[in-house]
């Protein structure tokens, strides 16, 4: 659980820093998911490989709706709440295990609240959502 949640939220994370690098060419937006992805690495650990069970994971199909989006607009959706949802879940998980990572989470996900606002609240936004 622990190693496919920092994997989504990592890959979500690079998502979002992709398209404010590529597709809006917002650096400041891009360096806010950089450093976001990047205070992760306090969490990964090596030993979480040996749980790792591709083959055995009985979920791992692409659903319908997973598989198209409509637009860049729908694709941020999409990853902002793949994110805040893997965040939620670690938050979970690390109060378990390592407290201290538990708040990393947290905080991240309130973090990933205000940017998902700031990015897809505003009218610019909403106009830019087929954009390149």
């Amino acid at each position: 659980m622990i190693d496919a949640n920092l994997n989504r939220l990592k890959e979500g994370l690079r998502v979002l820093e992709d398209c404010q690098r590529y597709l809006f060419d917002n650096s400041s937006g891009a360096r806010r998911f950089k450093e976001l992805r990047h205070s992760l690495q306090r969490a990964y650990d090596l030993s979480r490989l040996s749980y790792r069970d591709i083959r055995g994971d009985v979920l791992k199909e692409t659903t319908q709706s997973e598989s198209r989006r409509a637009n860049l607009l729908s694709l941020m959706i999409a990853n902002f709440s793949r994110c805040q949802e893997s965040a939620r879940v670690l938050e979970e998980a690390m109060k378990i295990n390592d407290p201290e990572l538990s708040t990393l989470f947290k905080d991240l996900r309130y973090e990933l609240y205000d940017l998902e606002r700031e990015f897809l609240g505003s009218s610019s936004a909403k106009s830019n959502s087929n954009s390149r």
